[in-house]
């Protein structure tokens, strides 16, 4: 679901995560037609590294919980 909402509102998507600045610069780059799609392509981008980041976390936990 979240994907598909940074493909089509890139900045909804970055705004849904609480970057506020980084959602104002997306939109700028959003509304022009080219913007779009490069615009579209950071936001699934970040939010795949998001997802990483968490993973990697929730691992770093386990392994010290060792």
């Amino acid at each position: 679901m979240m994907t598909l909402i940074a493909i089509f509102f890139p900045w909804l998507s970055f705004l849904l995560r609480g970057k506020i600045f980084t959602a104002i610069i997306c939109l700028i780059l959003q509304i022009t037609l080219i913007g779009w799609i490069p615009a579209a392509i950071w936001a699934v981008i970040s939010l795949q590294n998001s997802r990483a980041d968490k993973r990697n976390d929730k691992l770093i936990r386990a392994m010290k919980a060792r």
